[in-house]
């Protein structure tokens, strides 16, 4: 979803863009290059792991592929210092540098390796450094407890005075060393399924195709065509109030996305998942945390001018941070939520017929599925999201086929990532309605999210007491449940007749008050 916009008029509260990165979720939906940033008014009148290895190679890391603390002035002698702390694994890194690399590469991340080894190696070795310092130390202060002559004391106070400021240099430099290697250590990507494709997005792998394109024995209209006739949208009123790229919904428009709502809201709730509506604006620090960039050059996200505040591009954000900084017991994953919120996505640079319409927009609805669990069931919770997204996009009767999306269109939490693309012959073309993303425990690491198990716990033999067994960071999971107006091009175009009507299709009936077909209205 990309456009540029840009709108004038008094300011009351003012957004600006700022950067996102390509997503676990829904990704080639979201991110696209922003080229120049933009100001707007809100109000203005124009314009489980199959193997112990796999195991072992995600455990890692935890930070965003971009730089995550936002833009700050850097001067020779000072690092931007970091807002938050991710939990990453430097020896882990170290340790398994050749397929770390081969996992940048393969992801073409920008992540610097060799200079997170040599922060690393610099702060391994500054550390001993301050270590003999505080040793040394503590050795002069022992000495200056026992009967020494004047001379003997005057120059151990000296000796005293020389090891503290050395070592006061020393931490302020350990400091600096560590907030460096903390952020070049965060553009590391995620690390990958053995059985994603390489390559970029035309490399993925188709997995399943689900039933075929509909024959149409008239002309095909597209569902700009169909929704004027039909006196379902207005995008000219909305580009006056609000910018290009907005839109009124209206009459039947309005009650679909309602049914489209409830109806998936029922259908996963049946299956374990709590529901939620969620905050629509977000501190940075989340967005960041959840593997996104909330400011920069190039961003897809609205971010609150003069604030630490961004509009959510997903419900994944505020879900991902609802046990942020918290100790989950075992007994209570896994932890399944489905939320519904509104969305905001500046969507910049992808204009064009295949992006016309509904299909790529500033703001939208859309029903987003969020799974917490053990390390060990992440694969198959992966597995059970893809099938939940297939069956509803079954029963609605829709052709889509679903894609295990190449090493190139990872987002940098994902692990593994499956796209569902429906058929939509108004625009001729298959397009992403949905995807599901393991993000193992990348987001948990930065979020603070941990559970401990629930074995017996371990008794320490030399006081005879009882410890708690170690915590572990969960797996998260996200997928798109419906993204509204990509299923109202599905809907409109793949069920529409002859005579310019649109047939509902059964499952949304009982939530349109028994509406069964969107007829031409009389003039």
């Amino acid at each position: 979803m990309a456009l540029q916009c840009r709108l004038s008029g008094t300011t009351i509260q003012s957004l600006k863009m700022a950067t996102i990165p390509i997503s676990s979720s829904s990704s080639r939906l979201i991110f696209r290059p922003l080229p120049q940033s933009l100001k707007l008014s809100l109000f203005s009148r124009h314009s489980p792991p199959r193997t112990p290895p796999i195991t072992l190679l995600i455990r890692a890391l935890s930070a965003p592929a971009v730089a995550a603390a936002p833009a700050t002035e850097i001067s020779d002698n000072k690092v931007v210092k970091p807002q938050w702390r991710a939990a990453i694994d430097f020896k882990w890194i170290r340790d398994n540098k050749e397929a770390v690399a081969i996992n940048i590469k393969n992801r073409n991340s920008n992540a610097n390796l060799e200079l997170v080894l040599e922060l690393y190696d610099k702060m391994l070795n500054l550390q001993k450094e301050v270590e003999r310092f505080r040793g040394e130390r503590n050795t002069v202060a022992n000495k200056m407890k026992g009967k020494l002559e004047p001379s003997e004391r005057q120059k151990l106070i000296e000796e005293g005075k020389n090891l503290k400021e050395g070592l006061m240099t020393l931490e302020e430099d350990l400091i600096k060393l560590r907030d460096e290697l903390q952020l070049e250590a965060q553009c590391i990507p995620n690390m990958t399924h053995p059985d994603v494709p390489i390559g970029g997005e035309c490399s993925s792998k188709l997995r399943n195709m689900v039933g075929s394109r509909r024959e149409f024995d008239f002309p095909i209209k597209d569902h700009l065509q169909i929704g004027k006739e039909l006196d379902l949208f207005d995008f000219d009123a909305a580009a006056e109030v609000s910018g290009s790229k907005f839109y009124y919904l209206k009459n039947e428009a309005v009650l679909l996305e309602m049914a489209l709502v409830n109806w998936t809201l029922t259908e996963v709730m049946k299956r374990g998942f709590t529901p939620l509506t969620t905050p629509e604006i977000v501190r940075s620090s989340v967005v960041e945390k959840c593997g996104f960039q909330p400011r920069g050059e190039n961003t897809q996200v609205y971010s609150i001018e003069d604030s630490d505040q961004c509009l959510i591009g997903t419900a994944e954000i505020p879900v991902g941070g609802i046990h942020m900084d918290s100790i989950l017991s075992e007994t209570s994953l896994p932890l399944k939520y489905v939320a519904f919120s509104h969305c905001f996505r500046t969507e910049a640079g992808a204009a064009g017929t295949a992006t016309r319409g509904l299909y790529r927009v500033h703001q939208f609805s859309k029903v987003e599925m969020f799974i917490l669990c053990r390390s060990e069931d992440s694969d198959m919770y992966h597995e059970e999201l893809i099938k939940i997204e297939e069956d509803l996009f079954s029963s609605l009767g829709l052709h889509y086929k679903t894609l295990d999306m190449a090493t190139g269109d990872l987002g940098a939490p994902a692990y593994r990532k499956i796209d569902v693309e429906a058929w939509m012959p108004g625009l001729e073309r298959y397009g992403e309605i949905s995807s599901a993303s393991n993000c193992t425990d990348y987001q948990s690491r930065r979020l603070g999210i941990r559970y401990r198990p629930s074995e017996s716990p371990l008794t320490n033999s030399k006081k005879g007491k009882a410890s708690l067994a170690t915590t572990k960071f969960v797996h998260t999971l996200n997928a798109t449940a419906c993204a509204v107006p990509r299923m109202l091009v599905c809907l409109l175009e793949n069920f529409q007749q002859e005579d310019g009507s649109v047939i509902i299709p059964n499952p949304l009936r009982p939530f349109m008050g028994g509406i069964e077909l969107i007829s031409p209205k009389s003039r």
